[in-house]
């Protein structure tokens, strides 16, 4: 039975079922594919996709940088779990950036020392909760975060 050249799928008739490719009368069968790495300058080895919940965690690491990186890149947008992290991730991200803001002007009445004593306080929450949804995404929880969570959940969804 010949072989197609193209793919080495097993063709019945001149054309393959498989890339659709024409196949001469009398083609043997491929050769075997090699078992050791690929050599030569042109070769580019093709690397597996990370695990769900290590891109998951990675979407959190640099806030809306890499939420929005990873709803761009090809295998991880088509996933559910992962979209909900980074689009939490998105949101969560903006949602501190106005709470800054907002804190930033309100503090401004305060005297400087409990000015910093609050401002300190608010950044270690912040960290704390940063360390804490990347543990949990790497752990494959799906930690829903109020207001963000179910925000994050319907983006996933659609």
């Amino acid at each position: 039975m010949p072989f197609c050249g193209s793919c080495g799928a097993q063709v019945e008739g001149r054309f393959c079922a498989k890339c659709g490719a024409s196949v001469v009368e009398g083609a043997s069968a491929p050769p075997p594919p090699s078992s050791g790495p690929a050599a030569g300058p042109n070769a580019n080895p093709v690397a597996a996709p990370m695990q769900d919940n290590v891109a998951s965690a990675l979407c959190y690491v640099l806030g809306f940088i890499t939420g929005i990186v990873f709803l761009v890149m090809e295998p991880y947008s088509k996933n559910r779990a992962i979209r909900f992290h980074a689009f939490q991730s998105i949101f969560l991200s903006v949602a501190l950036i106005a709470l800054e803001i907002v804190l930033g002007f309100i503090l401004t009445v305060l005297p400087w020392s409990l000015y910093f004593t609050v401002w300190r306080l608010f950044g270690l929450a912040w960290f704390a909760l940063w360390v804490f949804t990347i543990y949990s995404a790497y752990q494959g929880k799906t930690l829903l975060l109020p207001i963000v969570g179910p925000l994050a959940q319907k983006q996933a969804q659609s």
